[in-house]
């Protein structure tokens, strides 16, 4: 709950924000730097003023962000949630025309940036687009002389930054996130992890993701909670930082629980002040590794930056599984649109609209073909069993066809992670004459053909078509800045593999 208990009855992120203006005794760490919320939102009002004066009446007023993790970035978010622009969370990982394409998809009149990322925009045709360095002397004399800007007032669907998606299987669509967004997740993830003014909230993901800013940021604010902010994810960084500052509650997306957990363990580590760590797409051994190396509770969940389904586990969820099938959530045919029956891979929908998805920004056919049918697609496989928990089978893309039978990567992926010596995996379709061989491409401590073929034979829940037929070794699979696999990257690549399949058995590849 917020400090005067308001969060949940919060329509806007101005109204999160609004009962911070006063706070003195919370704000936001940053390495060595604390600024309390009163002065945050302060630096965030004089930011707007200065920016305001900037933008052109007849474009839209989209400010892009080309920023790691820091105090910066929050204050302007602050500020377009307050004072009425959106902002434009770019990613510091893409590069030359991809990232061109991505400012003038979003349409930035400004693009902020700072030392550490400056040099990405060198050489980039960005016509009529105002660079501005954050860490220059003329942006810090432009707000040394700004006079706040008022508080203006919005509508919860009006649009407040635009997300890329991951990119994990085609190119990043700008997702329209409003304040609905922000305003329904924050306050209700905040009360579900019972979030308050005692906690310290750690945002390590990119904030140009939806993970930091729905998971992380917002839950702070709905919560009345302080910050801590860390330029990029460091495994060791976040022990430390977790023990410096007495973080309670940390999010993540992807592998960053896999990470910390091959780190040195800290003698402090069982007695940690952790309480929550909260994301999605971590491992069930990782998650209960941390768990019990921490002291935490560890909730992992199902949703993405569109917002059109979210999946929550229970106490009673099985391990393996994403949480309970609930309404509006269907798992339905790919061909026809209707439900299928327990054990039936099909894909996971929104059947009564579109959530909280309001579309991708300049993309009207990829809009279209997410609300297909006037219900929200996610692309995502999954099976129910028969007590009615949903089982993640992989994207659609990763949907394989062998001898007749679509399989999907997911469970493959996550029982050959059962193995104790694969750290990471990722399943893939090869292309043959008739429909595709699997390949599991691993990265593993050690491992022979011999000993991997008789794991296989052990896990009664692999079925024969979903041996992999090639396996490949390699030291590190392809990830994109929130460390999701980049299955596209592993299917262009030619590399042959280390072993093939022969009936049960494995021999290396000649």
């Amino acid at each position: 709950m917020s400090p005067t208990g308001t969060a949940t009855q919060a329509t806007t992120v101005a109204d999160l924000l609004s009962p911070l203006a006063g706070v003195d005794d919370r704000g936001v760490y940053f390495e060595d730097d604390f600024v309390p919320w009163s002065r945050h939102l302060a630096d965030a009002a004089v930011r707007a003023t200065v920016l305001g004066s900037w933008f052109s009446a007849e474009l839209p007023p989209h400010v892009g962000v080309l920023l790691t993790n820091t105090t910066e970035f929050s204050a302007l978010f602050a500020a377009a949630a307050r004072h009425g622009f959106v902002l434009v969370g770019l990613n510091t990982t893409r590069r030359g025309a991809a990232l061109a394409a991505d400012i003038e998809r979003a349409e930035c009149q400004i693009v902020l940036c700072g030392n550490d990322t400056r040099h990405l925009l060198d050489g980039l045709e960005l016509s009529g687009v105002r660079i501005v360095d954050v860490d220059s002397p003329a942006w810090h004399d432009a707000i040394s002389r700004a006079t706040p800007a008022p508080v203006v007032d919005a509508a919860a669907d009006d649009l407040l930054m635009l997300i890329f998606t991951s990119g994990t299987t085609g190119d990043p669509k700008a997702v329209r996130c409003t304040h609905r967004t922000f305003a329904v997740s924050g306050p209700m993830l905040a009360e579900r992890f019972d979030i308050g003014p005692r906690d310290v909230v750690y945002l390590s993901m990119p904030m140009f993701h939806s993970n930091a800013m729905i998971a992380g940021w917002s839950v702070a604010v709905s919560g009345g909670a302080s910050i801590v902010l860390r330029r990029s994810f460091s495994a060791r960084g976040f022990v430390a930082d977790l023990h410096r500052y007495g973080v309670t509650y940390a999010n993540y997306v992807g592998k960053p629980l896999h990470y910390v957990l091959a780190t040195d363990p800290d003698p402090r580590d069982a007695t940690s002040s952790l309480r929550i760590m909260y994301g999605n797409e971590a491992s069930a051994r990782d998650r209960q590794r941390f768990a019990e190396r921490f002291g935490c509770r560890v909730v992992d969940g199902f949703g993405s930056t569109e917002g059109g389904v979210a999946i929550t586990r229970t106490p009673d969820t099985p391990h393996d599984a994403l949480g309970p099938l609930r309404a509006p959530t269907a798992v339905v045919d790919v061909e026809t649109g209707e439900p299928v029956p327990a054990g039936v891979v099909g894909e996971i929908v929104n059947s009564s609209g579109p959530g909280l998805f309001s579309g991708y920004h300049n993309d009207p056919e990829s809009t279209a073909e997410r609300m297909r049918g006037g219900i929200y697609h996610t692309g995502d496989l999954a099976w129910v069993d028969d007590e009615g928990y949903l089982h993640f089978a992989g994207r659609l893309g990763d949907w394989l066809r062998v001898d007749g039978e679509n399989i999907g990567t997911g469970p493959i992926e996550r029982i050959l992670l059962r193995h104790p010596d694969i750290r990471q995996v990722a399943v893939h379709g090869i292309p043959v004459e008739i429909g595709d061989e699997i390949e599991a491409v691993l990265v593993v401590d050690s491992l022979n053909p011999d000993d991997f073929a008789a794991f296989l034979a052990t896990q009664d829940d692999l079925g024969p078509k979903q041996w992999p037929h090639r396996i490949r070794i390699v030291d590190a699979l392809p990830e994109t800045a929130t460390f999701k696999t980049v299955k596209r990257l592993l299917a262009a690549d030619a590399t042959p593999p280390t072993w093939r399949r022969e009936g049960r058995d494995y021999r290396p590849a000649t």
